[in-house]
């Protein structure tokens, strides 16, 4: 990974266990994965702010050295993110989460707890992840943290899935209301906008 810009990846949920779950495309329908390798997993890392560009370029050297590894890490990445879809789906549509997808969770949550430190700062205390940007899974720490925070924490109820036709993504809707329907105005808002127009005129013109 020699790229001097982080990759393309929209960040649109409003909380960084929600934008790890929309790291796929439309779940209604067609599958569209963006985390086909552990390198996909450390470039989406460095452009959630997970990671910085060294500790990226580390750690795509450090999987392609240890492809046996950096296979299981992906592995365990792409079930923690199945887990939480479902998790956060559940919620958002006010169903019982399974119990399946927060042995998953909870799974991930115990190794990143115990790479977590308390250390201080000029202002008071933060969180620590010891070996950060070294550990080939320590993208999934900070991960599973946020969806531990978020479940524990909330706004739950501010939780969303996107209306657009062919998506379904995860956001938090923190508008005043509460009445955002879209993962991002720009994309499925103006898709539905059009759609609506183009119905429009075609039943006038009937």
């Amino acid at each position: 990974m020699a790229a001097r810009n982080p990759p393309r990846f929209d960040l649109v949920g409003g909380r960084l266990c929600l934008d790890y779950c929309n790291t796929t495309g439309d779940r209604r329908g067609y599958r569209d994965e963006r985390l086909e390798t552990y390198a996909d997993i450390v470039g989406w890392g460095w452009r959630a702010g997970i990671l910085n560009a060294e500790e990226a370029v580390r750690l795509a050297r450090l999987g392609t050295r240890s492809p046996t590894e950096a296979l299981s890490v992906w592995e365990r990445a792409v079930e923690l993110r199945e887990a939480l879809t479902s998790i956060f789906c559940a919620v958002a549509e006010n169903r019982r989460i399974r119990p399946g997808a927060l042995d998953v969770l909870n799974g991930e949550l115990a190794g990143a707890m115990s790479r977590s430190q308390v250390v201080p700062t000029d202002n008071g205390f933060t969180w620590l992840w010891a070996e950060g940007g070294k550990a080939l899974d320590c993208v999934l720490w900070p991960i599973a943290r946020s969806a531990a925070d978020l479940l524990t924490e909330g706004p739950l109820a501010a939780i969303r899935r996107c209306e657009g036709r062919d998506c379904g993504w995860l956001f938090l809707d923190t508008s005043r209301n509460r009445t955002r329907r879209w993962c991002d105005m720009r994309i499925c808002g103006n898709r539905a906008k059009a759609r609506r127009h183009h119905e429009r005129v075609k039943a006038g013109a009937a």
